[in-house]
């Protein structure tokens, strides 16, 4: 089964268009945007841009066009999120094996997926699987092209500079039938190294007539009446502009939820309510959540930053920029072995020192 239509992002997509046809599309892109508003499918459809050769692409109805919509175009890579393999240093083909098997479940459900939860990242073996496919001949047309979604999720690894090294390279010199598409709802937390190889792209918020169009498709429809959410003017207003965000709106909830107890807690002057907060993150088994909640609470410091820039107020602008990087060192925490707990209550002491 086909992937659903792209809905909305008409002016940009024009733009890109424009781009292709004066020769001028840059050769590593970053689509950065609000999470939900469709970076990924719209780095889908300018992959179906650039393989159709019929006269007014993206026709549809081609080979090209076909395979990109059932996510078997030989020349199309993409790649985001997943858990962490069995093995420590999977090979090319159990990644390769992955990958397709995650491929096939996203056309099967017709493109329609949840986030990627706290503990599935972009590992090394992943990486080094896009780098060896990089340099590799086209398969069917003249062109490659690889999309990394959530790019902000790859992870660094000790002893992984050679392949970290390769893919920079690969984003600062891409071969010539080579085009690179990161996508990213938090291009701060992307590497400095990596943000200067790419050209950034906004990606805007989706009109209500778009969304309104996405979840009366039919597919949508059928998905989002399984979970029992809602008529569609009220899937509409919970959207805001995001329409992604209706498939996963259930977790981004909860995790919404917990990031606004930590800064609650922060900002509080009860210390029992520091501990609490940080005992409420539960042990390791939780740590999905846990880094699902700091996701959030980036997002939450974020918009605490941009309203106190729009009120003028350096002071706290300033405040709630040292808050996100607190944050991010604890993300970074999170990844090893530390207890979501103990990382919480280091996390809600320094928050406490700099929101106040």
């Amino acid at each position: 089964m086909p992937i659903i239509d792209l809905y909305g992002h008409e002016l940009l997509r024009e733009r890109l268009s424009e781009s292709i046809r004066a020769g001028t599309l840059p050769s590593s892109l970053l689509f950065q945007g609000p999470r939900g508003v469709g970076k990924q499918r719209l780095a889908l459809w300018l992959a179906q841009r650039l393989f159709c050769i019929e006269p007014n692409p993206p026709c549809g109805t081609c080979v090209s066009c076909r395979y990109v919509r059932a996510l078997t175009h030989p020349d199309l890579h993409w790649v985001f999120p997943r858990p962490r393999l069995k093995d420590a240093d999977p090979d090319l083909e159990q990644v390769r094996d992955d990958y397709a098997e995650a491929l096939a479940e996203r056309a099967a459900d017709s493109g329609l997926y949840a986030a990627p939860s706290g503990s599935e990242g972009i590992y090394v073996a992943t990486v080094r699987s896009l780098v060896r496919r990089a340099v590799m001949a086209p398969a069917m047309g003249r062109r490659k092209v690889f999309i990394i979604g959530d790019a902000e999720r790859m992870v660094p690894q000790e002893g992984a500079d050679m392949a970290a090294n390769a893919f920079l390279k690969l984003l600062e010199e891409p071969l010539a039938d080579t085009t690179l598409i990161l996508t990213s709802s938090e291009p701060g937390a992307l590497l400095p190294t990596i943000r200067s190889r790419v050209v950034a792209v906004r990606v805007p918020l989706v009109p209500d007539a778009a969304v309104r169009a996405f979840v009366e498709n039919p597919e949508v429809k059928k998905r989002l009446d399984k979970e029992g959410k809602n008529s569609t003017a009220e899937r509409v207003r919970a959207a805001a502009g995001a329409p992604g965000k209706l498939l996963t709106e259930e977790g981004d909830a909860r995790a919404t939820i917990s990031a606004r107890k930590i800064v609650d807690a922060a900002t509080s002057a009860r210390r029992a309510l520091h501990y609490s907060t940080a005992l409420s993150q539960g042990v390791a088994g939780a740590r999905g959540a846990f880094t699902d909640t700091l996701d959030a609470l980036v997002e939450l410091l974020g918009e605490r930053a941009r309203d106190a820039l729009h009120k003028k107020d350096d002071d706290a602008a300033a405040a709630a920029s040292r808050a996100i990087d607190a944050v991010l060192r604890a993300q970074t925490y999170a990844g090893g072995n530390v207890s979501p707990q103990i990382i919480t209550a280091k996390l809600i002491r320094e928050l406490s020192a700099t929101l106040r």
